[in-house]
């Protein structure tokens, strides 16, 4: 883990061991957490993709699979929009038990009860493509090198967060627009 991450509490830091592991393009990963984030149901595909066990999973942070490679203006972004109630688009990177890890496009959205106050969030996340991994990571290598450069969380955040915005304005008009236009070139 990086001096701007630590792990959730109550774990012990997995060390990423550089293998990459995939999953079927058939296959969904699919979680739900609460308000807060932390797992409420991951379905068989996070567990066995993710080197755990459904009962060390439940009732945990979903942080626990982030990778320490993973820049932190992205997941800035997803609290930001999912937080407002709105759907994300995002390609990340997860960091599994085993210290392997492994390139999602995950769908995050908003859960809301009855009278349309959110109580959760629901991810499915699909296998990527290789053009659509080597569009992204270049990306968040450069925002990653940003945060580098700040000795604490919050102003990594704020410098990484707008170097972001920066680059992918100079691509398309918003992150989304981006990951859209990244998935049908793919399709293309």
């Amino acid at each position: 883990m990086t001096a701007l991450q630590s792990p959730p509490r109550g774990r012990t830091a997995v060390r990423p061991t550089g293998v990459e592991r995939s999953f079927g393009a058939d296959e969904l990963i699919v979680s739900k957490t609460d308000r807060r984030g932390v797992i409420t149901y991951a379905n068989d595909v996070f567990c066995r993709v993710g080197a755990y066990a459904l009962d060390e999973v439940i009732g945990q942070p979903h942080n626990l699979i982030r990778h320490p490679d993973m820049p932190r203006a992205v997941f800035a972004l997803l609290w930001d929009t999912i937080s407002a109630g709105q759907e994300l688009f995002a390609y990340i990177n997860n960091l599994a038990a085993d210290g392997a890890n492994y390139w999602v496009l995950a769908h995050v959205t908003p859960s809301f009860d009855e009278r349309g106050q959110i109580v959760g969030y629901h991810s499915n996340r699909r296998r990527p493509s290789p053009g659509a991994l080597a569009q992204v990571k270049p990306l968040y290598t450069t925002l990653l090198a940003e945060e580098k450069k700040h000795s604490t969380a919050k102003a990594a955040v704020s410098a990484s967060s707008a170097l972001f915005t920066q680059l992918v304005a100079e691509r398309a008009a918003s992150y989304e627009d981006l990951v859209w236009s990244i998935i049908a070139a793919e399709e293309n």
